[in-house]
């Protein structure tokens, strides 16, 4: 059985296909459009999935969709109506779209994609429930999800045996922890739907203290796990900004963007930062105690804090924990059509996600046909000699495109179109933020570690695929990898196994080999402000212009400096 998995029309637009429980493609609509954090109907991503699994869409069987449009609406309209009239302005905005779009799903579905064929739609955190626990390793686990808002809850706990999904407990709109964050992150002058893991680095260079009383009259944490936002301080209901005058009264002006950093920055988002630390490890120690289970399944935008993440596992009881690493919006799609999947399908056996490798690669006649358009000279390779040499460069220091295999799904690159460099050199650092990345100098970057490992330099006793658990740096590790060590402690770690990515794991066993510390950097391969990149020609032309080394691309080399045609 062939189910197609869509997600659209708020933040991170994906399709996902799944047959027999397996998910065979999964890919963002951003990384098509090359608009970061599309909402579009991803209808590229969908033309993808189709030719990756070698179908079209007569051979689909049903379309699931990550949520109930009726039920959002009836929310969205609640809401204009609570805050009328000062929510015209967003009412004027949106109802075009609700009418046009978003209530006629099946009939938009029908137009572009000539699907006459059933249609389900799930609720929002069901999806999200199901994008975590149905890949998971798990038999049965625990399910935690969080994020802004979907339908009407904003987090929710339950729990996943065989290919039975229940949500147990449900917190509603308007409390949530991801308004919560958001407000915060764009009080502090970064964009909404992708700055707030920028509010996560820089809470590292805070002090709660000083705001934690101020924050506790905003948002309450209670004994059983809900908390309450009090939303005189909020004005997201009328459509305009996250904050109200009386939380400017309480934290004083907001950063405008480029604006210097002052402490009381550092210091809110630390305490904000801290607050959701302690909703998550106060819902996950009742949710263990209630379940029973040992194992903690995470999905929702929220979750993507993996410094939260990390706090779970290092003080609960649950003792292993899968996080989808599409856990926003955009894992929606493979949540909603595995959903379904085990539905229609009941004795399907559920397939681990065993790697988030899930997006389209590109042959090498392809990859040499866009290195010769681009007039740039380049050398072939075998594998063994290009991750020699890749590896070399990065004991030289030097910064390097790596672009290889499929491409990631989900926000983080994880190895195969990502940017590589040596984390024993302290300015790697710098090197990659200033230099490349054009980013703020306090961002964080990602330490790729051989798994077996992985305990020597950090404190983490479970795989972290994904690079969605941030534990500690062993005291004793943190002179050797100075560039990936946040200011906290802390490294947003990224294990590789022996089979996932065979490739990666040779580049790393030769820089072992090399400089006797089997870890390098990785961070995304894009320029600020835009998504990964994807096809060849992407790569290349942030290569170009940025002041990249190195482009380690398919079985070729590149080098700023030129080097003989093949």
């Amino acid at each position: 059985m062939l189910i197609l998995g869509i997600s659209c029309f708020y933040h991170d637009s994906s399709a996902c296909v799944v047959r027999d429980g397996q998910i065979i493609a999964a890919a963002q609509e951003e990384r098509f459009s090359r608009v970061k954090n599309t909402s579009e109907f991803p209808i590229q991503s969908i033309n993808f999935c189709m030719q990756q699994a070698g179908v079209t869409l007569q051979d689909v069987d049903a379309v699931a969709y990550f949520e109930k449009p009726f039920l959002k609406f009836a929310r969205v309209v609640a809401d204009h109506v609570s805050a009328w009239p000062f929510s015209w302005t967003g009412f004027h905005r949106s109802m075009p779209k609700w009418l046009s779009h978003r209530l006629a799903l099946p009939t938009l579905i029908e137009d572009e994609l000539t699907f006459k064929g059933p249609i389900y739609f799930l609720k929002h955190h069901l999806s999200h429930a199901a994008s975590a626990f149905y890949p998971s390793p798990f038999e049965s686990a625990a399910i935690l999800t969080a994020d802004g808002v979907g339908e009407w809850a904003t987090l929710s706990v339950g729990k996943g045996e065989g290919r039975r999904i229940s949500i147990d407990r449900e917190i509603h709109y308007p409390h949530s922890l991801g308004l919560l964050y958001t407000a915060v992150t764009t009080f502090l002058g970064f964009d909404a739907h992708g700055g707030e893991g920028k509010t996560m680095g820089l809470a590292g260079y805070g002090d709660p203290k000083s705001y934690r009383d101020k924050l506790t009259q905003v948002a309450r944490l209670n004994d059983d796990g809900s908390f309450v936002l009090d939303q005189s301080y909020f004005a997201f209901r009328y459509g305009q900004r996250m904050w109200s005058a009386k939380w400017e009264k309480l934290f004083g002006r907001p950063r405008a963007t480029g604006e210097p950093w002052e402490q009381r920055h550092y210091d809110l988002a630390a305490a904000c930062q801290e607050f959701i630390e302690n909703c998550f490890i106060l819902n996950a120690r009742l949710l263990q105690k209630s379940t029973g289970l040992k194992n903690l399944c995470l999905a929702g935008g929220v979750t993507l804090n993996c410094v939260a993440n990390a706090k779970i596992l290092d003080q609960t009881d649950f003792q292993d924990v899968f996080v989808q690493p599409a856990a926003g919006d955009a894992g929606g799609s493979v949540g909603s059509a595995l959903w379904v999947q085990h539905q229609l399908q009941p004795n399907c056996e559920r397939q681990v996600m065993r790697h988030a490798y899930l997006g389209p690669e590109f042959s090498k006649r392809e990859i040499e046909r866009a290195l010769k358009a681009a007039k740039l000279s380049y050398r072939e390779m075998d594998e063994a000699a290009l991750c020699k040499y890749v590896a070399q460069a990065i004991f030289d220091n030097k910064a390097i495109g790596w672009f290889q295999g499929r491409m990631e799904f989900g926000p983080r690159a994880l190895g195969n179109r990502s940017i590589i460099g040596n984390p024993t050199f302290a300015g790697m650092k710098d090197i990659l933020n200033l230099r490349i990345k054009k980013r703020e100098a306090f961002r964080p970057f990602a330490p790729i570690v051989l798994e077996e490992k992985a305990n020597e330099y950090f404190n983490l006793n479970v795989a972290s695929p994904y690079m969605l658990l941030a534990p500690q740096v062993r005291p004793e590790a943190q002179s050797r990898v100075p560039a990936i060590t946040h200011i906290d402690g802390t490294a947003r770690v990224q294990t590789c196994d022996k089979t996932s990515n065979p490739k990666l794991r040779r580049l790393i066993e030769e820089f072992d080999s090399l400089s006797g510390v089997p870890v390098i950097i990785n961070t995304s391969f894009n320029r600020k402000g835009e998504p990964v990149v994807c096809q060849p020609e992407h790569a290349i032309d942030c290569f170009k212009h940025t002041q990249m080394d190195l482009l380690a691309i398919g079985d070729f080399i590149v080098e700023k400096s030129p080097t003989p045609s093949a």
